[in-house]
């Protein structure tokens, strides 16, 4: 299946999230003629996925098409075992590529495990130590960090938590691939991206909420907080990009949809989410990636969750943990736009995931694992 004269990777992606971390690591190995590139899309998120695949001339070489068939986390894990198995099989890679903590990440890996194939784990060692919190995020990283073969920690905090579990060989502090990824994007000059909004002049908060621990009443507490916070400030305007479950556009938009400062809109592409990102005064969201990217690029952040696994963030001052309580959300927010010292302090921009250079990185290491490995696996 591949040129023998190559070694051949496999990358296995299932979510938008992951596409884009994956995407500056696809393309630095895509580089290399010393390497053939084999993509996988679960199709745990399709559209989304294809989105980012787009944005960065990426092609898979095969979909399994999940969405269409199953939407379980155990429909999901058992489809992408028995279909990765079949195409592992066939492929017969030298190293399987997973990122994050998904479902889609978890079965890769079991697959790969099953067929004895090494498993490269980026964004390695993020913990909450809660097992059910995120869940089930929390437990699949976790076991995926038991069975990889090389672990690509994003900071000197998720590798001290590999060591932590008693993984103690080949972990590599990589940065985080997000930085990578945004910085090959940033620069994308785009026009008028929201009817009603001036991106570049007008002040607004950027919002996104879509993870499972958040559905049904907290999700519900959120959108009451943001609700209270628009009807006192009349003069911000707040964005928020639906996600594609109906378990979470139905609430939100019950209860935000007819506000005439809360600008619901469908999920944006990445270049566009980026540019909205970068202009916003406030970014608020229980999404782990956007916490990254908001640090970044020195947006304060406050976090709709009661935990995070990325503790960096709060390193330089730039994050706040508000939880899902709507009283919290909406003096947190007030809170920031009238102090503006605690704001000034919380918007500093912050390397703590990385300069950008996660992806030579992940390369390099590969490379000399596979090289100095490849006959003893």
């Amino acid at each position: 299946m591949h040129n023998l004269s190559k070694y051949c990777v496999l990358f296995i992606i299932g979510t938008r999230p992951e596409a884009i971390k994956l995407a500056p690591v696809i393309l630095k190995f895509k580089e290399s003629n010393l390497f053939s590139v084999n993509i996988v899309l679960s199709g745990q998120h399709d559209e989304m996925v294809k989105s980012v695949m787009n944005i960065f001339g990426l092609q898979e070489d095969i979909n399994f098409n999940l969405i269409k068939t199953v939407n379980s986390l155990e429909g999901i894990a058992a489809k992408i075992l028995e279909e990765l198995n079949n195409y592992l099989i066939k492929v017969k890679p030298n190293m399987v590529f997973v990122q994050g903590d998904t479902i889609t990440a978890f079965s890769g890996a079991l697959a790969a495990f099953f067929n004895k194939i090494p498993i490269a784990h980026v964004e390695a060692g993020l913990r909450t130590n809660n097992i059910y919190s995120p869940f089930p995020e929390e437990a699949n990283r976790r076991m995926i960090s038991q069975i990889s073969t090389i672990h690509f920690a994003p900071t000197q905090i998720s590798f001290q938590n590999l060591l932590n579990n008693g993984i103690i060989k080949n972990i590599h502090i990589s940065g985080n691939t997000i930085v990578d990824a945004m910085s090959l994007v940033s620069n994308s000059k785009r026009g008028n991206l929201i009817d009603g909004i001036d991106i570049n002049t007008e002040e607004y908060i950027l919002t996104t909420i879509h993870r499972r621990e958040n559905w049904g009443k907290p999700l519900k507490n959120i959108a009451k907080g943001i609700l209270n916070f628009a009807d006192k400030h009349k003069n911000i305007k707040l964005i928020l990009p639906l996600h594609k479950n109906p378990i979470v556009r139905k609430p939100i938009k019950e209860i935000l949809g007819n506000h005439e400062n809360i600008f619901l809109v469908e999920t944006l592409p990445y270049i566009d989410f980026i540019l909205i990102l970068k202009n916003s005064s406030i970014v608020l969201t229980d999404s782990g990636g956007v916490q990254e990217e908001a640090v970044t690029l020195g947006k304060p952040l406050l976090i709709l969750r009661n935990s995070t696994e990325r503790p960096e963030v709060f390193k330089g001052g730039n994050a706040s943990l508000v939880g899902t309580d709507p009283d919290k959300i909406e003096k947190e927010l007030s809170s920031l736009l009238r102090d503006k010292k605690k704001y000034q302090k919380m918007a500093q921009k912050s390397k703590v995931f990385g300069d950008g250079d996660s992806s030579k990185i992940i390369f390099d290491k590969t490379l000399s694992f596979l090289q100095e490995n490849l006959n003893l696996l």
